[in-house]
């Protein structure tokens, strides 16, 4: 099981609707459930994907070659990518990841529009749950 949060899952669709016809692709990354409020119904180990890394249009290496080296891989656990022509599957256009989470028009959250993928291209099973990362400062 994935599990990621929903005002995460809102930030993505956002991403992806405002780059629309243009791809986003852009690292996520997890807290553990003990870390969150509202996570209580799961094991306080569990991985919780809860935020994003701010996309980078202007990395060459990137839009080329499908190579993210702005974001340390040790900071990032998964993928997100949009597919703004509707393709709900890992492609070979798009970043390796663990989880790889893709969305597609219309920029909404279901099961035919929002998945969570392993490398290999399976989907695996996804909750959206509604819980918060602690409050962070920029000086942290």
């Amino acid at each position: 099981m994935v599990y990621i949060t929903h005002a995460l899952v809102d930030v993505l669709l956002d991403l992806a609707s405002d780059a629309d016809p243009d791809r986003v692709t852009t690292g996520v990354s997890i807290t553990p459930a003990a870390e969150l409020e509202g996570a209580d119904t799961i094991p306080p180990e569990t991985p919780v994907f809860t935020d994003f890394f701010l996309p980078d249009p202007g990395n060459a290496v990137n839009a080329v070659f499908g190579v993210d080296l702005s974001t340390p891989a040790r900071q990032a656990q998964g993928q997100f990518v949009s597919h703004p022509v509707r393709e709900l599957e890992v492609t070979k256009r798009d970043d390796l990841a663990q989880v790889i989470f893709v969305a597609v028009p219309p920029w909404e959250l279901s099961e035919d529009t929002f998945g969570a993928f392993n490398r290999s291209g399976e989907r695996l099973p996804l909750e959206v749950i509604d819980a918060q990362p602690p409050e962070q400062s920029l000086s942290e």
